[in-house]
């Protein structure tokens, strides 16, 4: 049996097989995780807003999808992974409120979701799979050993991606 790992909100971390990683309650935050299938080495960035720049409090990295995503390469590298083989997949970014409005506020998920998929694309880091979006909470853990992650959703069946 593995080991999980715990990364909790605004958090990020990386293991290597057998190790798994997990992260609980993504609602409009999103799970991003990069593997490196060759060394079975994996992280997860637990994002909860889509830009640093934009928030004068700022110092931690993991909350962002810009900055947190960067940290995480760099995580990963220095415990064996080749940047170059890095592959994502993502989870999260839910709409969690029933509105009707196009204020960007209210669309944190949709914003999250947009972000992290721009940074990855930007660093040439192709997404696998993602179970993105729609008005329901998820928790998420993924397998370096296996390269599997597992959607968890309350009243939903088990998504493998």
């Amino acid at each position: 049996m593995s080991v999980m790992i715990k990364v909790g909100m605004a958090d990020l971390n990386v293991c290597a097989a057998p190790e798994a990683l997990t992260t609980l309650g993504l609602g409009s935050c999103v799970g991003i995780v990069l593997y490196d299938s060759s060394t079975k080495t994996a992280g997860m960035v637990h994002v909860m807003l889509p830009d640093s720049t934009k928030i004068k409090n700022n110092e931690n990295v993991a909350k962002f999808a810009d900055t947190g995503i960067d940290a995480l390469i760099g995580k990963l590298i220095s415990i064996g992974a080749n940047r170059n083989r890095l592959i994502a997949k993502i989870a999260g970014g839910a709409q969690m409120f029933a509105f009707n409005s196009n204020n960007d506020m209210l669309r944190i998920g949709e914003r999250n979701t947009e972000a992290s998929k721009l940074k990855l694309q930007s660093l040439g880091i192709r997404i696998l799979a993602e179970d993105t979006g729609l008005d329901y909470g998820r928790t998420i853990e993924f397998y370096p050993e296996t390269g599997q992650l597992y959607i968890k959703s309350v009243g939903k069946p088990l998504k493998i991606l």
